[in-house]
């Protein structure tokens, strides 16, 4: 059963939120109670496969004691099944809120195009057809995401860090360097990122504008061509930017693990920490490194999308 469109309010005049996170709250509201205590519950449950997986070896494993493996292995898949129906029902109700906003604003965006038709220029009914068809969806996206995403995110890397810093604060402290540039290098990357996002977004209105124009000289051929290849310049420019950031974020992910098992290796030889802490460890910078991954993820949409938000406003 498919449940009915969130009802958003009206507010009573057609002026845009001042910001994106303003934007967030009109549509969604208080209705993000829900996907906001789903994620914190995410945080909470996120650190037990560590734990145990650390008993099972250490406690479980070492002694021979198989009744507590089997204990331990239930409780395990009892967490992962409460970790996977928890995320989950985030995730349907950050749909619920996106697809809720995307209608809303689809048909009040229609009203104000239709409202102001005729004193608009005619080549603007591209720019409309644009926002209303493509443009509003990564807005409307980016309400369900808005504030659940990053607590769960945060809360992950919280616990997860915290407990590797209470169990062995040496192995956490030496493999943590190599996640902490990744932190400084996101917003650097973005802003570069962002001004691409930009132009490139006044290049496709333009684009969508001057269509209607094409077959009407070789000037307006000329000028369509000259567009489509800036447009490609522009998008070649934002590849390489990129996937050059994600290279480089990939590489450090890649050498925390190595860390873990050369250090944590050598405190188990010298008798000064346990195997199962080593093996929890590594499946913990994996967790580490994921909510940083998804983190910078989502700052890069937040920044795109406040983007998109602003122009769309300035239409408007």
């Amino acid at each position: 059963m498919i449940p009915d469109h969130k009802k958003i309010e009206k507010t009573g005049d057609d002026r845009p939120a001042k910001s994106l996170f303003g934007f967030v709250w009109r549509m969604s509201g208080w209705s993000q109670i829900w996907p906001v205590s789903l994620a914190l519950a995410i945080a909470a449950l996120s650190i037990a496969p560590l734990e145990l997986q650390r008993r099972i070896i250490d406690d479980g494993i070492k002694t021979g004691d198989v009744e507590l493996i089997y204990w331990l292995g239930g409780l395990y898949l009892a967490v992962i099944i409460l970790h996977g129906l928890a995320k989950l029902l985030m995730q349907l109700f950050q749909g619920w809120l996106a697809e809720s906003t995307i209608l809303y604003c689809r048909r009040h965006l229609a009203k104000l195009h239709d409202k102001h038709h005729e004193t608009r220029r005619i080549e603007e009914n591209g720019t409309a057809v644009s926002i209303i068809r493509a443009e509003i969806e990564q807005v409307g996206n980016f309400v369900g995401i808005g504030l659940s995403e990053p607590i769960a995110q945060m809360g992950i890397l919280v616990t997860v860090l915290g407990y590797m810093l209470y169990v062995e604060p040496l192995i956490a402290l030496c493999s943590a360097i190599f996640l902490v540039p990744q932190i400084l290098f996101a917003p650097i990357l973005q802003r570069k990122l962002n001004a691409l996002v930009e132009e490139r977004i006044g290049y496709l209105r333009e684009l969508t504008e001057n269509v209607p124009d094409y077959p009407d000289s070789d000037e307006a051929r000329g000028d369509f061509r000259k567009l489509t290849s800036v447009i490609y310049r522009n998008q070649m420019v934002f590849f390489i930017w990129k996937f050059s950031g994600k290279a480089a974020i990939n590489f450090m992910n890649a050498v925390a693990p190595i860390s873990v098992l050369v250090i944590g290796g050598i405190m188990v030889i010298q008798d000064q920490t346990e195997i199962g802490i080593v093996v929890a460890f590594i499946s913990g910078f994996s967790k580490l490194s994921d909510p940083i991954r998804e983190l910078i993820t989502y700052y890069r949409d937040a920044a795109q999308t406040a983007v998109k938000h602003q122009m769309i406003a300035d239409w408007m």
